[in-house]
């Protein structure tokens, strides 16, 4: 990422779901509106990630314009660093936004797995959350040491080429006892954590690697107290850790409850509610960065089970958090500053830089709160500018998310690939160069920008499933290779989209059933 701020479609049988009546009564908020394959926007979401991949490509890779790269990764540090995925456009391996990507992918599985299974994406889905624990593992080399990148945005920016060109520094940098990253650590403890849970059926060996991996990571970021970009100076420009580590800590923790229900977690949340700021933020983003509304939204389903009550007040202090993010994303609080903002197009709008990122993993924590409000027995949210209904988030979201995919004032889908209008200049260096697979000849450091980089044609590569960063505050999307903020693309943009599109699919194919 430049430097930044802050196949088939296999149909389940239809059946009468058990709560029929919420389902038919969407009838009236989703059929009347323009709707979208999202099936096609669930597969090729998926696709995307195969774009991503560092390391040897296997057999079964469907993005064809991708080859072997990074084979050399962690050498000069005598471990093996191979695999992972690249963040953004730009061949640099960031662990935060990386662990964060798993994490988004295995809670839109853990909501929504049947729902993905149903779309026959399930392998697919589960492939690319292990592609990224399986590095985790990798970079996780012993209890307090876990390698946090490698390359550095420096270097990296300096050239544009192929990834299967690189000529650029591929130095690991790690955190460790002496250069704490608890950010870093509680974050790859939540993606693993979060994994473990994919897992547990289909692979539990598996699973409990991943959980023990987590453990020690919490532990060790627990004890050791301290923000990665404190340890990793290299990072400061393109990841920095701006909420400080606290949010990760609680964010660790409330996954590790889900994965074990050892209620030494639940304390752990119980016990620093206040503390770290669970209970005192009131936060309106939910990205790489910041993740308190992604725990309080955690802890707040945690009410739906009566062996909980004890801890009803505390519990309650986040969830009303949780309510205040929500409703910060309809613009319902009150205060300009208290809401995320719109575009005149109905988009939420919080930054120039890389918006769409907030605008999915808003969609995606809406749909999970207006599932809780359904299972709840208070069915309303409550915000100053008045009740909502669980319907009513189902529908704003999927007005986000029909945005996303074309239903705005540009008439342009934003994932690309999909639909008939799409950003084909994508700021992505194996994208924008003719594919290693077609081209064999070595491409230099900087002759990828002489040759490419101001071209004004389309992409040779199309990175189908990307979520580009998207248009700005007045709907206008430029679509230019050096326009990095509105054309750059990165995994945690469409890691929240999975579960989405998984969801409004079943619905979709449930209402049209229902109708005839």
């Amino acid at each position: 990422m430049e430097k930044t701020t802050m196949m088939k479609n296999k149909k389940t049988p239809f059946s009468i779901p058990h709560h029929c009546c919420f389902f038919l009564s969407l009838f009236s908020i989703i059929a009347p509106t323009r709707s979208h394959n999202y099936a096609d926007a669930l597969t090729k979401s998926l696709i995307y990630f195969e774009a991503q991949r560092s390391g040897r490509i296997p057999y079964n890779q469907r993005v064809t314009w991708r080859d072997n790269s990074g084979l050399t990764d962690g050498l000069e540090q005598g471990v093996d660093l191979v695999g992972g995925y690249y963040d953004a456009g730009d061949h640099v391996k960031f662990g935060l936004p990386m662990a964060f990507t798993v994490t988004m992918l295995s809670w839109g599985i853990i909501e929504y797995g049947e729902y993905i299974a149903g779309a026959g994406e399930s392998e697919h889905a589960v492939e690319t959350i292990k592609w990224g624990t399986d590095y985790f593992i990798k970079a996780h080399t012993s209890p307090n040491v876990l390698w946090a990148e490698v390359g550095d945005g420096y270097t990296d920016h300096y050239c544009w080429q192929r990834p299967e060109d690189m000529t650029t520094s591929r130095q690991a940098y790690k955190i460790d006892e002496n250069n704490p990253g608890s950010d870093l650590a509680g974050e790859t403890a939540a993606a693993m954590a979060a994994a473990s849970i994919v897992f547990r059926k289909t692979n539990p060996h598996y699973s409990h690697l991943l959980l023990h991996h987590a453990q020690q990571l919490f532990e060790f970021g627990d004890k050791f107290r301290g923000k990665y970009d404190a340890s990793i100076g290299v990072v400061k420009n393109y990841y920095t850790s701006v909420s400080g580590y606290k949010d990760e800590l609680l964010w660790a923790a409330i996954w590790l409850y889900k994965a074990t229900d050892n209620h030494r977690y639940l304390s752990y949340v119980i016990d620093n509610a206040d503390l770290f700021g669970g209970v005192g933020w009131s936060i309106t983003e939910f990205s790489w960065d910041v993740k308190y509304a992604g725990v309080q939204l955690l802890v707040s389903q945690l009410l739906t089970d009566e062996k909980h009550m004890k801890h009803k007040s505390i519990l309650q202090q986040y969830q009303s958090k949780a309510e205040y993010y929500i409703c910060s994303c309809l613009n319902k609080n009150n205060g300009t500053k208290n809401n995320a903002g719109f575009t005149r197009g109905g988009l939420i709008y919080i930054r120039q830089w890389n918006n769409m990122q907030y605008v999915s993993s808003g969609s995606f924590l809406t749909m999970i709160y207006s599932d809780l409000l359904h299972k709840s027995k208070h069915r309303k949210l409550k915000c100053h500018g008045g009740d909502v209904t669980p319907q009513e988030l189902l529908q704003f979201l999927k007005s986000q998310v029909d945005y996303i995919l074309g239903a705005n004032p540009m008439n342009m889908s934003y994932l690309v690939g999909f639909g008939p209008r799409f950003p084909t200049r994508v700021h992505h260096r194996g994208a924008s160069i003719v594919s290693y697979r077609e081209n064999k000849g070595f491409i230099g450091c900087t002759q990828g920008y002489d040759n490419w980089y101001g071209s004004k044609d389309p992409n040779p590569n199309i990175v189908v499933g990307a979520l580009v960063g998207g248009p700005d505050h007045n709907d206008e999307f430029f679509d230019q290779r050096g326009n990095y903020m509105q054309t750059e693309a990165c995994t945690y943009n469409t890691a929240p989209l999975v579960g989405i599109f998984a969801r409004l699919n079943y619905l979709q194919n449930t209402i049209l059933h229902a109708s005839f």
